[in-house]
């Protein structure tokens, strides 16, 4: 159980949400539908930027009535654009064709169901035509293995919502085991962050008449046993961090009021977030609660049988584990201790009762290089597999203990696992440390993706060398004569920034290739290869050339590669992204007019920012989710919990470096007439963590500034930005019919 990243993952989640092409969020050491509510030198010499105003009052910035959620006035707004922006993008010649080849990847019945096992079950969240908003479903490794498993219904979301007269989306479930005929189900309305908390009962499916209930907010709530639980949520006023997350944390019995429960832990207010975790291993039961401090930043309690709670020594910024007898320490900074420094992005390895003792002997797993980081690792029964990123593309290790010594430290061995080559790959185990006797306590599931290669769904056993792929995803679209290439641009600083490019089959050579360039670049998330299913039927096949970029900021080599572009730093990132537009351009890859740039969340705010820095790339921008007034994201919904990585903007040291790149502000100093790149903003109006006011906000100062964005917002979705796959192809196929009338060099497909 890894407490620290499971509170930062779970409670915070990451800001690229469905956006990023990546299926590394599919596997999680926890379970994938699991409930759960991310050095200061001086700054450079002053630019324009650096006078602006520190406060931002009614009269300084005449939108910020767009911030009002569900005004009135602010939603006429946004049904007018939403209207301008769909009679135009749906008169492009494709459309209706391009959202019909969306949508059939969506809702295929080819697709890989993605599955957790639970106890016997193997438990799945099904969307499709027939069920937008999806059945909770479940079925045996045995019928899993068929080609038409036979699955159980457990929950029909759309039964449901049609029942209670509400938009259920999934929240994810918690499961009591060993049992597990008890569940924590979290249900959404409309994809928001904020859920509502009910107790299911698995046997009888159907929810618990009196069980547990919680209204909607943003909770996290655990098991104790079948008759409590640790919860943090809204319980009123000074309950909440100053991030929007749970502060407080209460023991809740069954039957008792909420209001009457017992609080057990608090975190302060300047927290991101407080959690409760409960190892249930039998021989190795653990409890306790964490702070996140910063998005990167924790500290963690363990409790005492007598009540009290011991606060575990580890770096802040290190992500900690427990794992039967044993502990790890991911490191994301250089760590000194007994004499010995470990390097950042390193994992170790101690025995947990030796570790809280004071004794600092660890095997190290892994250590970086300047290729290599760690991605993502698990455990089984007896090993530890890690997925290593090699210049951004992935490969296995498995380590196991030498079970020959008998004495003495226990020596550790290392593996290598077989993985194609310019691919990811995606691992999950299918152990059960509740279960003493568990038949797959060596078993992992593992898929394999790339670009131009559907995914393979295996199951593998970490005590030998067998593989059985299980399912594979069907072709989408025809890769015949496509190709993939691994280029390196130069930034401004000299650093190497790679990124791959995604050919068509039949490219143009006259430097007229309609191109896409796909960044993220913040809160370590690594871009890896991924199958492009829908952009390959949609942009691909009909001659694009697709591009990932791997910049600064993001997690392709590992916390220093994440830590050379936050805070004073960030303009890295743009930095990068520009470079890699202008090697395409250079290597005649496409030209600025056939050159489109998207990016969602953070990736929306690298998209803004460099749209006004350096327009002349690029003639058109699809920005999604995004954060783009950076004078104002802290005191919108989660943007507090950010700081980490930007910086706080009412500190004016920090606004110094922070009101370079703000796009909204920078929107001020844009000279009259100067034109800027085709626009399209979409956000989602139930996004309670990036606040749907950036993008309403940005659209609007550039209309009025004679610039002619389009701006589309969904009604639901969350930060995913749709809550079906019926509202997710109708949002892509808006996307790519504006990036197909701006970038195209054919009239015809305009």
């Amino acid at each position: 159980m890894d407490l620290t990243r499971a509170t930062r993952r779970g409670v915070l989640s990451i800001l690229c949400s469905g956006l990023c092409p990546s299926f590394s969020t599919m596997f999680h050491s926890q379970p994938a539908w699991a409930a759960a509510p991310a050095m200061n030198p001086s700054p450079e010499p002053a630019s324009d930027a650096d006078s602006m105003p520190l406060s931002t009052s009614q009269n300084e910035d005449p939108y910020l009535w767009l911030e009002e959620v569900q005004g009135e006035r602010a939603l006429a707004w946004v049904r007018e654009r939403n209207a301008i922006s769909e009679r135009e993008l749906q008169a492009v010649p494709g459309h209706a064709e391009r959202e019909r080849a969306t949508l059939e990847v969506l809702d295929s019945q080819a697709r890989i169901p993605v599955v957790q096992r639970v106890g016997p079950w193997l438990y799945n969240l099904w969307q499709d035509a027939a069920n937008p908003r999806g059945l909770w479903r479940r079925t045996t490794l045995a019928e899993y293995r068929k080609a038409n498993p036979d699955w159980e219904t457990v929950l029909d979301l759309d039964a449901l919502g049609r029942a209670e007269g509400e938009n259920w989306v999934w929240g994810g479930a918690r499961l009591l085991g060993p049992e597990y005929r008890l569940a924590l189900v979290s249900l959404s309305r409309g994809g928001a962050d904020a859920h509502v908390v009910r107790e299911f009962d698995l046997a009888l499916r159907r929810f618990v008449a009196g069980g547990f209930f919680v209204p909607e907010a943003k909770t996290d709530i655990d098991w104790i046993d079948a008759d409590s639980v640790y919860i943090g949520s809204d319980f009123g006023p000074g309950t909440l961090t100053d991030s929007g997350y749970p502060r407080v944390i209460r023991r809740w019995t069954r039957g008792q009021p909420l209001a009457d429960a017992r609080t057990v832990f608090e975190g302060q207010a300047a927290d991101v977030a407080a959690s409760a975790f409960v190892d249930r291993t039998p021989g190795f039961e653990r409890s306790g609660f964490v702070r996140a401090t910063s998005f990167y930043e924790s500290r963690l309690w363990l409790l005492q049988d007598d009540g009290t709670t011991v606060e575990v020594d580890k770096p802040l910024d290190a992500s900690l584990a427990f794992w039967r007898e044993h502990l790890l320490l991911q490191l994301r900074s250089d760590w000194t201790v007994a004499g010995r420094t470990w390097r950042g992005g390193s994992l170790l390895l101690a025995r947990a009762d030796a570790y809280l003792r004071g004794q600092r002997e660890f095997t190290l797993l892994f250590e970086p290089t300047p290729t290599r980081s760690l991605e993502h690792w698990v455990t089984t029964r007896t090993q530890i597999v890690l997925v290593i990123l090699d210049t951004v593309s992935s490969r296995l290790e498995a380590w196991r203990p030498n079970e020959a010594a008998d004495s003495g430290p226990v020596a550790w061995h290392r593996r290598e696992l077989p993985v194609p080559p310019l691919s990811s790959v995606a691992i999950a185990a299918l152990h059960d440390p509740l279960l003493p006797e568990d038949e797959f306590a060596e078993h992992l599931w593992l898929r394999t993706s790339s670009f131009l290669r559907p995914d393979t769904l295996s199951l593998a056993r970490t005590d030998g060398d067998q593989v059985e792929p299980l399912k594979s995803l069907p072709a989408f679209f025809d890769a015949e004569g496509m190709r993939v290439e691994q280029r390196f641009a130069r930034s401004a600083d000299g650093t190497r920034v790679p990124y791959f490019v995604v050919w068509p089959r039949q490219p143009r050579n006259d430097g007229h290739n309609p191109t896409l360039l796909y960044g993220y670049g913040g809160f370590e998330v690594a871009l890896t290869p991924s199958y492009l299913a829908v952009i390959g039927r949609t942009w691909l096949a009909q001659g694009g050339v697709y591009v990932l970029a791997n910049i600064r900021g993001g997690g392709e080599f590992g916390p220093a590669w994440h830590q050379a572009a936050i805070l004073e730093h960030k303009q890295r990132s743009y930095d990068d992204f520009a470079a890699v537009a202008t090697d395409l351009i250079e290597r005649g890859v496409t030209q600025p007019a056939h050159l489109g740039i998207q990016g969602g969340s953070n990736g929306g705010l690298l998209v803004g920012a460099v749209m006004l820095q350096r327009p002349e790339l690029f003639a058109a921008v699809v920005c999604q989710v995004p954060l783009l007034d950076m004078r104002r994201y802290h005191r919108l919904l989660a943007g507090a919990s950010w700081m980490a990585e930007y910086g706080d903007p009412d500190d004016p040291r920090q606004w110094a470096w922070i009101g370079r790149y703000s796009p909204y502000q920078k929107l001020q100093s844009l000279q009259s007439g100067q034109k800027l790149p085709a626009a399209l903003f979409t956000t989602s109006t139930r996004d309670d963590r990036v606040h749907p006011g950036h993008a309403r906000k940005m659209a609007a100062r550039m209309l009025a500034l004679g610039q002619m964005p389009l701006y589309w917002e969904n009604t639901e979705g969350g930060h995913g930005g749709a809550a079906d796959n019926a509202q997710r192809a109708r949002m892509r196929a808006l996307e790519l019919s504006f990036l197909w009338r701006t970038l195209s060099p054919s009239p015809a497909t305009r």
